[in-house]
């Protein structure tokens, strides 16, 4: 069984969060996120501006920032969004709030860099 990093709600992080395994936030991040390869869960009680590099990405929370997914990302109905969003495929829960630029095709590497 693979194990899962996971921020909780008390937890504030100001910097670059990189990991080599599933990650679920439900506390607040600003600066980068990078679990490249992996899955991204972002709770309904996380607060992220943050540009994040992730295979799958689930968004229940909010997320300012330039999200890249390898794979999918799933916005689900609590999320409130603004940024730039880069994936293959994407799912939109009735009531998300989204804003920004979005990209949804094929495969393509992700970058961080602007």
């Amino acid at each position: 069984m693979e194990a899962i990093a996971q921020i909780g709600p008390s937890i504030r992080i100001k910097g670059n969060i990189s990991a080599q395994e599933p990650l679920t936030i439900a506390g607040a991040v600003i600066g980068t996120i990078d679990v490249s390869g992996y899955h991204l869960v972002l709770t309904e009680a996380a607060q992220v501006d943050a540009d994040v590099i992730a295979h799958t990405v689930v968004i229940g929370g909010s997320l300012n920032g330039r999200l890249c997914a390898e794979g999918a990302v799933v916005v689900q109905a609590t999320a409130t969004i603004a940024g730039e969003m880069i994936a293959p495929a994407v799912s939109i829960g009735d009531g998300a709030q989204l804003q920004g630029k979005f990209e949804i095709t094929g495969t393509r590497r992700p970058t961080l860099s602007a």
